[in-house]
């Protein structure tokens, strides 16, 4: 396994740090009326937390992702979300499961 490249040592990062903003690229304006895109809201935090599988387990996880075009980690969010209604244990303030694919573009 090889180390992960410091920040700002990846292809395409800039010498901004983490959490400023980076200048307007002239060459790829915010809009095509050449208006700022609207800064977006920010994401409710999410819990990480470091799951320990057995590599079989984890195998079959990853087949059933690939099968439903998920990500493992989604798919283990949806099956225990599905685990937890059936249970009649799901918090009724737990946020909406994201939804597949990519986010729809905020063009306002």
């Amino acid at each position: 396994m090889t180390p992960a490249a410091p920040a700002g040592d990846a292809p395409g990062d800039d010498a901004a740090s983490p959490g400023t903003a980076r200048p307007e690229d002239p060459e790829r304006p915010g809009r095509p009326d050449g208006s700022a895109r609207p800064a977006r809201p920010p994401r409710p935090t999410r819990k990480q937390v470091l799951l320990r599988l057995d590599p079989a387990i984890h195998d079959a996880v990853a087949r059933w992702a690939a099968d439903d075009l998920r990500s493992v980690n989604a798919q283990i969010d949806l099956l225990l979300r599905r685990a937890l209604k059936d249970a009649g244990r799901l918090p009724r303030d737990a946020a909406p499961a994201r939804r597949p694919g990519r986010p729809p573009r905020d063009d306002g």
